[in-house]
């Protein structure tokens, strides 16, 4: 199972951070030993004092395939829901400064978090599905996936390129504006519509 993560797709949040707005989806990867799932706590590292929340519509895998054209490409996921991409943005920017790769920033364990997953068919606007997070009870991230600058399907088209796609794997899609630092006692709650599909504290 693969974790297939997209940075970069929210120009507010691309902004917001002084990133230049892609022309192509940024494509990293996360290992399976950093999802994090069943509302299980988060405990922050040893090694980070800057870790923070991008919340993000998650695509699960439903086909197998390879160069999936885009106008096929709604044909390889059924069920979405939101996550978490964790970042240490301390390491992040260490690591971007040297010019290095920052998967130690993005890909460490327990920093993919993942709630329940849901039919997209079940859902009531799917043509622009909204998700957020409460952080403390407060709303601190509102996305509609229609903001997105590259769309499910282009995303799907784009790293089955490069990627061969298999049944399970994750696509975390990008997140909006409102990122923001977390802190051990912290309680974060997501919802996809008006569904919750995670709780969990950080600890």
């Amino acid at each position: 199972m693969k974790i297939i993560c997209i940075g970069r797709n929210y120009s507010e949040h691309a902004k917001e951070l002084n990133n230049e707005i892609p022309d192509k989806p940024v494509v990293f990867l996360k290992p399976n030993t950093a999802l994090l799932k069943d509302n299980k706590p988060f405990y922050y590292p040893e090694w980070s004092k800057d870790i923070h929340y991008e919340t993000e519509l998650v695509l699960k895998v439903s086909k197998q395939g390879k160069y999936i054209d885009e106008k096929f490409a709604a044909r390889y996921f059924e069920e979405v829901s939101v996550g978490i991409d964790f970042t240490a943005r301390d390491l992040q920017s260490q690591q971007k400064a040297k010019g290095l790769p920052w998967e130690i920033a993005k890909a460490f364990d327990n920093s993919a978090v993942v709630g329940t997953f849901h039919q997209l068919t079940s859902l009531q606007k799917a043509e622009n599905i909204n998700f957020s997070l409460l952080l403390n009870g407060e709303k601190v991230q509102d996305g509609f996936h229609q903001d997105m600058m590259f769309s499910f399907e282009k995303i799907i088209a784009y790293v089955s390129q490069f990627f061969t796609l298999q049944v399970g794997d994750l696509i975390y899609t990008g997140t909006p504006a409102g990122v923001g630092p977390v802190k051990i006692g912290d309680k974060l709650e997501a919802f996809l519509e008006q569904h919750s599909v995670f709780s969990f504290e950080v600890k």
